[in-house]
């Protein structure tokens, strides 16, 4: 397994390292970087092809499989303290998990969390199992639950918040004879008996997932996450900004919509404005709790380069009715 240095880890706490309406005003005044600015596109859009999502997708986790390429999210408890927070059992639920790499420091946060992960390719799920079953300091492994969905184009299996429990307060109820297509992806012990569901989950995290969807689709993601989600429960956000480094190296021909692009192995790439951000999330009925840009300042060794690094960090909470 590859480690990130202390310092590299302490480095992505912090938020401030530099200003990143500076940053803007800099980039914008480049003529070089104009197109990005463009809402205009200089390649054909792959937004609306299932196969650009994800057969891309799962030839990148084959490629990217060894351990080598696993580095663990261990800033991810700083970020978000409210996994730690709770002290009853806790269901969390990881949309686009790859490798395991944020499922780890959840499930060694607390004995009482369960995490629920998936991914739309079944080699990298298996991967997942692979490091979570081989890391010593967790002990119960049924604590994880993952299983493959391709979560852009289906829906989220019924067996994590069942139609019927969704609206248990309107007269209309679903049969509990459903067909659950995925249910064997959970373990039985999980599941009361009685129980159609398990309920709904406290948090959902999407870390780097949701700009590898087409944005067309993004409002689509978050509304089924939001449909998983008990009310009064969290949806985690982290993911790239808006003239983050890996932005500004995208050519002009790898541009397919407004901040977004296509990288030469088919997988997509859209980099969030606090703004667009907001109107997502509000729009599928969720309340903002936290929305800020990351700038972060790194330095490449190897090449004596530094890196202007801007993520999106992100907290919008399900209302409770």
């Amino acid at each position: 397994m590859e480690m990130t240095s202390s310092s590299e880890r302490e480095a992505e706490y912090h938020s401030t390292d530099f200003d990143w309406e500076q940053l803007r005003q800099e980039i914008e005044n480049l003529p070089s970087f104009s197109y990005h600015l463009s809402p205009h596109t200089t390649a054909s859009s792959t937004s609306d092809s299932s196969l650009v999502e994800a057969d891309s997708w799962r030839r990148f986790h084959r490629r990217h499989s060894t351990a080598r390429f696993f580095k663990e999210r261990r800033y991810l408890l700083k970020e978000f303290p409210e996994l730690l927070s709770c002290h009853d059992s806790v269901k969390v639920i990881e949309v686009g998990c790859g490798n395991g790499s944020t499922v780890l420091p959840i499930l060694r946060a607390r004995e009482s969390i369960v995490v629920y992960a998936c991914d739309c390719s079944e080699e990298i799920i298996e991967k997942a199992k692979e490091i979570v079953v081989t890391a010593k300091s967790i002990t119960r492994k049924d604590r994880f639950v993952p299983f493959v969905l391709d979560f852009s184009n289906n829906e989220f299996p019924e067996w994590l918040f069942c139609t019927s429990c969704q609206n248990s307060s309107s007269a209309k109820s679903t049969s509990t004879e459903n067909s659950h297509e995925n249910e064997e992806h959970i373990n039985s012990s999980i599941l009361d008996g009685n129980r159609c569901c398990v309920g709904g989950v406290d948090f959902v995290t999407l870390i780097f997932t949701l700009s590898a969807v087409p944005f067309n689709k993004m409002r689509s993601v978050i509304q089924k996450c939001s449909s998983v989600l008990k009310p009064g429960g969290l949806i985690l956000f982290r993911d790239y900004g808006v003239y983050d480094m890996t932005m500004l190296r995208f050519p002009p021909e790898q541009k397919v919509g407004f901040r977004e692009y296509i990288r030469s192995d088919g997988t997509l790439s859209y980099f969030f404005s606090l703004d667009v951000t907001r109107d997502l999330f509000c729009e599928a009925g969720l309340t903002e709790v936290e929305l800020e840009y990351c700038c972060v300042r790194s330095v490449n060794r190897r090449i004596g380069k530094e890196m202007r690094r801007v993520w999106v960090h992100g907290k919008f909470q399900k209302p409770v009715l």
